[in-house]
């Protein structure tokens, strides 16, 4: 089981007549909403700090974009980029999770040396343009590869995230207050393999009848990013049903393995269309590419590949 890269890769690049995304267009988000594909993508341009841009697709191939950035720095604790967008549609409202980097970690904590500071923030948005950002999971320490499940647990919002090398869950009664009595690990590294230094997590988790369907990354020590799947109880996403061995994507094209970052495959989104797992990714920390797979053959794959 593999993801099939689509025909027309890259979907998206950088717009060299732009001064924010003349360099680098990568690590998108994407939801399908009302007949559309609306995707949320972080650039690059002149200055190099990182700004989150909005593009819309009727085929999620092909795209038209707005001309200004939709998120940007703000403040000292995102002043050098907000980075990898994930969209959670949860009960009517849209929730971004990206990663402010900044001089300095937000609210509590001590300032971290000069270009450190990397916070997992979450938006809120009515519409996908204008967001509201309220607030981190933690602070304090450098954490990212955070993205809300699309819907409660227990009663409670629940959200990935990765404190390294290690993916992590955590609740919240309100998306504001991230209690660490509520969070706890789910898995790390394997022993040896493509996965052997660290993972984090990709898109939203998509549900099944045999559990939370979670596409992730992992790199080994060649810093070789590939990616996997793995099945979480629907009510306990802390219990891994399953988790195979082998990967199911890694990179091959010239400008996944010679990018702004060379050897990286990148995803945020894994949207699910007709069943099709439409899987956005970044190459190379350059353009951005698809690959899609059929829902019920990842689910197959997931439940019965070895471990």
């Amino acid at each position: 089981m593999r993801l099939q890269r689509h025909p027309t890769n890259p979907v998206l690049l950088p717009d060299l007549t732009s001064d924010w995304e003349c360099y680098n267009v990568f690590n998108p988000a994407v939801v399908y909403h009302n007949g559309l594909f609306h995707m949320l993508y972080r650039a690059q341009g002149l200055d190099w700090v990182s700004r989150i841009g909005y593009a819309v697709s009727r085929d999620g191939v092909h795209w038209n974009r707005l001309r200004r950035p939709v998120l940007e720095p703000a403040n000292a604790a995102d002043s050098r980029g907000v980075e990898d967008p994930r969209v959670t549609l949860l009960e009517g409202t849209f929730y971004m999770t990206y990663t402010a980097y900044g001089r300095r970690f937000l609210g509590r904590g001590e300032p971290t040396h000069e270009g450190g500071g990397i916070i997992p923030m979450i938006a809120r948005s009515e519409n996908l343009i204008t967001w509201e950002p309220i607030g981190p999971i933690v602070v304090g320490e450098d954490n990212k590869d955070h993205v809300l499940f699309p819907r409660k647990i227990g009663g409670r919002y629940a959200a990935l995230h990765r404190r390294r090398p290690t993916i992590w869950l955590a609740y919240s009664d309100d998306l504001r207050t991230w209690r660490e009595e509520d969070m706890a690990p789910i898995f790390g590294p394997r022993a040896e393999g493509w996965d052997s230094k660290s993972v984090g997590g990709n898109g939203v988790p998509i549900e099944t009848e045999h559990g939370w369907l979670m596409l992730y990354h992992g790199y080994d020590a060649d810093h070789v990013y590939r990616f996997g799947v793995c099945l979480l109880d629907l009510e306990d996403p802390r219990r891994v049903i399953r988790r195979p061995r082998e990967p199911i994507f890694w990179p091959e094209e010239l400008w996944e393995l010679r990018g702004d970052v060379p050897n990286v495959v990148f995803s945020c989104a894994n949207p699910v269309v007709d069943g099709t797992v439409y899987v956005y990714y970044g190459g190379g920390d350059h353009v951005i590419g698809l690959a899609t797979c059929r829902l019920d053959e990842l689910t197959d794959f997931a439940l019965h590949a070895p471990e």
